[in-house]
C-alpha cells in the first residue's frame, strides 16, 4: 500500500469530471484526512525547508467554498513564491493558451516567521498580460489590506506544500516545474 503523502498526490492530480465538477464529500473528507495525517507525520521547518517554498505553486484542493480559492479543471490558481526577494503573488489564469491573456493577481510581500508563519502584505492587484520583448503588459492598482494576512505551512517537500490561512482554510498545493517563478512575478 502506498503512503499517505503518495495518496495525496495521487488525489491532488487525478483530472476532474468536468468543468463545474466538485469533489465528493466522501473524496473531500479523504483529502482533508489525508492532509491532517501529512501535517502530525510530516511537519514543515521553515528554517530548514525554506529553500522549498521557492517556485510555482498550483492549488489542487481547499477546504474554502469561495470560488477564487477553490481548483477548477478550467482555471489556473497558481501561487508564485520567492521568498528570497521577499516577494509572492496569487495568479488566476484560463488553462491554455489563452492564459497569458487572461491573468488576474495579487502581489504580496512576504516574510518568513519560522518555524512555519509567512507573514502576507497584499500590495498590488489586477491584470497581467503577455510578454513582448522584454516587457510584461501590467495593470495593477494599490490594494489597501485592513488586515493582518498570514499562511502556516504544515507540510512542505519538493512536490507538496500544504498550508493554513489566517481564516482556517487549508489548501493542498503541488509544484508546478514547468514554470518559472522569475518569468510570472511582475516587475
Amino acid at each position: 500500500m502506498s503512503s499517505p503523502r503518495q495518496r495525496l498526490l495521487d488525489a491532488l492530480q487525478a483530472p476532474s469530471a468536468g468543468p463545474l465538477a466538485r469533489p465528493s464529500a466522501a473524496a473531500d473528507a479523504t483529502t482533508r484526512q489525508l492532509v491532517e495525517q501529512l501535517e502530525r507525520e510530516q511537519p514543515a521547518d521553515l528554517v530548514r525547508d525554506q529553500p522549498l517554498l521557492t517556485g510555482v505553486w498550483e492549488l489542487r484542493w481547499s477546504s474554502s467554498r469561495q470560488p477564487w480559492l477553490r481548483e477548477a479543471p478550467w482555471l489556473e490558481n497558481l501561487q508564485v513564491l520567492d521568498p528570497n526577494r521577499g516577494l509572492g503573488m496569487n495568479l488566476l489564469r484560463l488553462k491554455g493558451p489563452l492564459g497569458s491573456i487572461a491573468a488576474i493577481s495579487v502581489v504580496a510581500a512576504l516574510e518568513l516567521c519560522p518555524p512555519q508563519r509567512v507573514s502576507v502584505q497584499f500590495q498590488r492587484g489586477g491584470w497581467i498580460g503577455p510578454r513582448l520583448g522584454g516587457n510584461r503588459w501590467e495593470l495593477l492598482a494599490t490594494v489597501r489590506q485592513s488586515f493582518p494576512a498570514w499562511l502556516d505551512i504544515t507540510v512542505l517537500d519538493q512536490e507538496l506544500r500544504v498550508c493554513r490561512g489566517n481564516a482556517g482554510t487549508l489548501f493542498a498545493l503541488v509544484r508546478r516545474p514547468d514554470l518559472c517563478a522569475a518569468e510570472l512575478l511582475p516587475a
